[in-house]
């Protein structure tokens, strides 16, 4: 079986890769970032063929916020189409691609009419329910909606139509997609993995009944995440040595909001990179993350590979990770009451932390790495294509 891949930057699609290549099925993986960032990645050289010359540089732009928001949207639909279209022109014969969500339409049309199947890979719910979702958060906050470029959506969901098949990583994401009229035979559920490796417990949390309750976020600062709710809890929560960590990126639309929010006993450390993380999840008593919309957040693996139990709404899709009460608390969206009855149940109990560190753990351990998740989709795709 030969398989292409196509993503834009990284994502969870070099971990893909290099369980498809340790398989012997990786034909070329295709990405918008140049090799020098890639080769980290673990995947091998004679593998990767980057199209670095639009992404790139929209990325560095934007990290200095130099980008004004309408080139930006017009970057985002640019990169794509770019993409596919180089793509499009120098694709080897294979038996099937994969191309992240927005990645491959002219590619995978091309495959199609060679036999191949063409696999849309979303990291995330229905493009239309994301933008219902958001678009109702914003109304909430009083905060205005972004715009985006109007031909993103209609490609996105011709991309949903077109493929063979669409694969998400929650179950949350499979329900959007049934409720926007696929049929349910073409959406395909397989779970992320976690890189155990790379997570694992170093040092605890404080102890003792003088001790600071450490509570932590990681993700960008933004409606979608829900940050207004956890900075609302936190405030809420009757507890006279706490301290609420928030590390990610601010989105400079949400700032304005941020700035009329409870913040007391909060720090906000800014992006870090990932090993730098293994610390404040491992010290940190829980770990909340009360998103509006999402995938699979990968950070709650990571947080229970460190031994830190996880608060996470519905929309994370957090049950298809861990059981609600066993290895952390799954909770309703928009619920600042319920984030609070949670953190006070550490607080109440400080062997609950212990419990719940020592089943998230085994959790992940169980899961066995990105192993299982290559194992879902060699299996996929051997059903799909017919191929040994």
């Amino acid at each position: 079986m030969k398989i292409i891949q196509a993503t834009f930057g990284v994502f969870h699609h070099f971990e893909l890769a290099r369980e498809l290549d340790r398989r012997g099925h990786l034909e070329r993986i295709y990405s918008t970032f140049p090799w020098k960032r890639l080769e980290r990645e673990g995947v091998p050289h004679d593998k990767v063929e980057t199209f670095p010359w639009m992404h790139t540089p929209q990325v560095m732009l934007q990290s200095r916020n130099l980008l004004p928001q309408a080139l930006k949207r017009f970057c985002n639909y640019r990169v794509a189409t770019t993409l596919d279209t180089w793509m499009s022109r120098r694709m080897p014969p294979c038996d099937a691609l994969i191309a992240l969500s927005g990645a491959g339409l002219k590619a995978g049309r091309l495959l199609q009419s060679r036999g191949g199947i063409f696999l849309c890979d979303r990291g995330s719910t229905h493009h239309a329910y994301q933008t219902n979702i958001l678009r109702e958060e914003h109304r909430i906050w009083n905060v205005p909606y972004p715009t985006y470029d109007p031909r993103v959506e209609p490609r996105e969901i011709e991309i949903y139509h077109q493929a063979d098949g669409v694969v998400v990583p929650s179950n949350v994401c499979r329900d959007s997609f049934l409720q926007h009229g696929l049929a349910p035979e073409r959406v395909h559920v397989i779970p992320y993995g976690v890189r155990l490796e790379n997570f694992r417990p170093d040092g605890a949390p404080p102890a003792g009944p003088d001790a600071t309750f450490e509570v932590l976020f990681v993700g960008s600062v933004s409606l979608r995440k829900g940050i207004p709710y956890l900075l609302k809890a936190f405030a809420a929560l009757p507890h006279t040595n706490k301290r609420l960590l928030i590390i990610g990126g601010l989105d400079p639309s949400f700032a304005p909001l941020l700035a009329t929010l409870p913040q007391e006993n909060v720090e906000f450390l800014g992006t870090m990179p990932q090993p730098k993380l293994i610390p404040y999840m491992s010290r940190s008593h829980v770990m909340v993350l009360p998103s509006i919309e999402e995938g699979l957040a990968l950070v709650q693996g990571q947080a229970m590979a460190c031994g830190c139990p996880v608060i996470a709404s519905v929309a994370t899709g957090s049950a298809d990770l861990f059981t609600d009460g066993v290895e952390g608390f799954i909770i309703p969206m928009r619920s600042v009451d319920e984030i609070v009855d949670r953190l006070q149940r550490f607080v109440d109990d400080p062997t609950l932390r212990d419990r719940m560190s020592t089943a998230a753990l085994a959790r992940v351990q169980s899961i066995g790495g990105w192993r299982e998740y290559g194992d879902h989709w060699e299996n996929l795709l051997h059903r799909l294509t017919g191929k040994a």
